[in-house]
């Protein structure tokens, strides 16, 4: 039974937390505040002193089917770019956690944050340079082909994409890497004893166990992808117009900072949403444990029909 907190443990405990929730008030909840108060405003208060209060700036939206198209379109980005992230970002978490030891990680691992280091305007401006017509890639591809290649990859969705992936890539790449770092030698041992396959450990063992570690780096790459508005607006083009982009353009090009901040609220709540619908997925089947009986028993070798031996020291089931 928890025992309960003493005093002197209940200050210092509020002496160590309150830093990081005063940082929060000041840098989220302020901000925020003042945004969902300009949402709801006619005009800027320096700009016209006597306005008031309106539903309209939100009511732009329901009444304009063009945001509605746009952020159908944002959203539509965020799941192909996580998606990507994943099918790159897993592989690559798995090998540097189960495979490769020694130096040769903590290189590759550096390869992994390089992405980080530079600015995001020299890193999107250096994907501009890479995929422009006549650009590093073309001119490479013409080295090694026999014939001219024209990819007219640049001002299209797929350069969008991939300069999104790999802003975004290390987020999947570190967190899958840490949940399959903290899975036991031992359980996977103990399943190749019992001659599991190697894709019977990856999909029964490796990654049920790993599953919060992946999933919490899809959403750190899904919600600040939805409303990015550098990488549409240098790499995109004219196909780069997305919802962030208009947001971007009402605070300032428009200068339409109402609207703007409904229209980013807006966004907020469709991407709360979209979590709390995916919620069951991102807890993952805890009541489970990630194995069921016959996952277990399949692991094992044995038919999922047949009861488990009981251990009689532990009174359980065992593989």
């Amino acid at each position: 039974m928890a025992q309960p907190t003493a005093p002197l443990d209940r200050r210092r405990l509020f002496a160590l937390l309150s830093p990081a929730y005063l940082w929060l008030l000041v840098a989220v909840f302020l901000p925020l505040s003042a945004m969902l108060f300009f949402s709801f405003l006619t005009d800027l208060p320096h700009d016209a002193p006597g306005l008031g209060g309106t539903l309209g700036n939100y009511n732009q939206f329901l009444m304009n089917p063009t945001y509605s198209t746009l952020l159908w379109k944002s959203l539509k980005l965020g799941f192909t770019v996580t998606l990507v992230c994943i099918l790159i970002g897993y592989p690559c978490a798995l090998v540097l956690a189960r495979t490769i030891k020694g130096r040769v990680r903590e290189t590759l691992f550096l390869l992994v944050i390089l992405p980080f280091w530079p600015n995001s305007l020299v890193r999107i401006f250096s994907w501009a340079i890479v995929l422009r017509g006549n650009g590093v890639l073309e001119r490479g591809l013409e080295f090694i082909m026999p014939f001219d290649i024209q990819l007219n990859l640049m001002f299209t969705t797929e350069a969008v994409v991939i300069g999104l992936v790999h802003s975004f890539l290390p987020y999947v790449i570190l967190t899958s890497y840490l949940a399959l770092q903290a899975i036991d030698d031992d359980i996977v041992d103990a399943a190749r004893s019992m001659s599991a396959s190697r894709m019977t450990i990856l999909w029964r063992l490796l990654l049920p166990l790993s599953l919060p570690g992946l999933l919490a780096g899809a959403v750190l790459v899904f919600v600040p992808v939805v409303g990015s508005f550098m990488e549409p607006r240098i790499l995109g083009g004219r196909m780069g117009t997305y919802f962030g982009t208009v947001i971007e353009d009402q605070f300032v090009a428009v200068y339409n900072w109402p609207l703007g901040a409904a229209l980013s609220f807006i966004l907020l709540a469709v991407v709360l949403l979209v979590l709390a619908l995916s919620s069951p997925i991102l807890k993952g089947p805890e009541h489970e444990g990630f194995r069921s009986f016959a996952d277990r028993s399949l692991l094992a070798g044995a038919d999922p029909r047949v009861p488990l031996r009981a251990d009689p020291c532990y009174g359980d089931d065992v593989l």
